[in-house]
């Protein structure tokens, strides 16, 4: 079977099961088992080594989510896998024609992040309001909810970047920040010290007159590596694009991007996605070490 015929096969599933929901509204005990199918089909694809298969194949599984999202607007775990698989479609990305569609992509993760923690802490409903009254709602937050609020966290943080020309999306930068602490204090360690690493790359790539800090970036992206352990190869690619390469040190951003290059993506299978990705993106920087760079040196 060819790879065409297989994303057929993979959209017409998905328009099957979708068609079925519509004529027959699925009872909330199905929906919730397919709920941990979707689950089951998230770890799968994060074990995947060839990056263009998932790029090809998950508009149809995003079709899918929303459908029962749709059929059943209040389950967690649903909400969850919509966050995640938003957001991880958006950072496959990469080619430059693709990236005006990133912010929606990043929109409706954050959205369904803020839905999925809604139990919880309505957080979506205090954007507008004070930040002291965002903070006590994310102190009703505990360690169970650190992988949702990060995917939200991380979403909106992207989502962001794509608007800055948005006021709304400037005034809630507080509100961001208060978040990533929020998931430091909760669990600094998750997902190979994922919440120190964004917060060393919002830190890094903010200007200092927003409030950007490149010595607490260091400290974070310094935690961030020593927590990864060689193993989540997007800590170095985001060290040296955001900020080693703001530092100008050419030598250590060629260095850091050749050992991501250098190393296995499969020594952890549920980083194999990740880090597969992470090589073709730093192929992509090395290659533009001299524009960064101002030329051989």
């Amino acid at each position: 079977m060819s790879y065409l015929q297989r994303q057929y096969r993979t959209l017409l599933a998905s328009v099957l099961v979708l068609s079925a929901a519509a004529c027959f509204p699925p009872k909330p005990a199905r929906v919730a088992a397919v709920a941990y199918t979707a689950e089951d089909v998230a770890r799968a694809a994060a074990k995947q080594s060839d990056p263009a298969l998932v790029r090809a194949g998950t508009p149809a599984y995003l079709m899918l989510v929303d459908g029962l999202i749709e059929a059943s607007p209040d389950n967690t775990k649903l909400l969850s896998a919509g966050c995640q698989a938003y957001s991880t479609y958006a950072s496959l990305l990469t080619a430059e024609a693709e990236q005006t569609r990133t912010g929606v992509l990043y929109a409706r993760a954050r959205e369904y992040g803020f839905r999925a923690l809604s139990t919880r802490a309505d957080l979506r409903g205090a954007l507008s309001g004070p930040l002291p009254e965002f903070s006590l709602r994310l102190q009703r937050l505990e360690k169970g909810d650190v992988p949702a609020l990060f995917c939200t966290a991380s979403s909106w943080a992207k989502w962001t970047a794509a608007n800055l020309d948005n006021l709304e999306a400037l005034a809630e930068l507080p509100l961001l920040e208060a978040t990533m602490g929020r998931i430091l204090e909760l669990d600094e360690s998750y997902f190979y010290g994922s919440p120190h690493l964004l917060l060393g790359t919002y830190l890094a790539a903010k200007p200092a007159v927003l409030g950007g800090d490149m010595a607490k970036a260091k400290e974070h992206f310094d935690r961030a590596l020593a927590l990864a352990d060689g193993k989540f190869l997007p800590a170095k690619v985001l060290y040296a694009r955001y900020y080693v390469r703001r530092l100008q040190d050419r030598e250590l951003f060629v260095q850091t991007l050749e050992e991501v290059l250098n190393a296995p993506p499969d020594v952890v299978p549920e980083l194999t996605l990740s880090n597969a990705v992470a090589k073709e993106q730093a192929k992509e920087l090395l290659e533009k070490t001299d524009e960064y760079f101002g030329g051989k040196p």
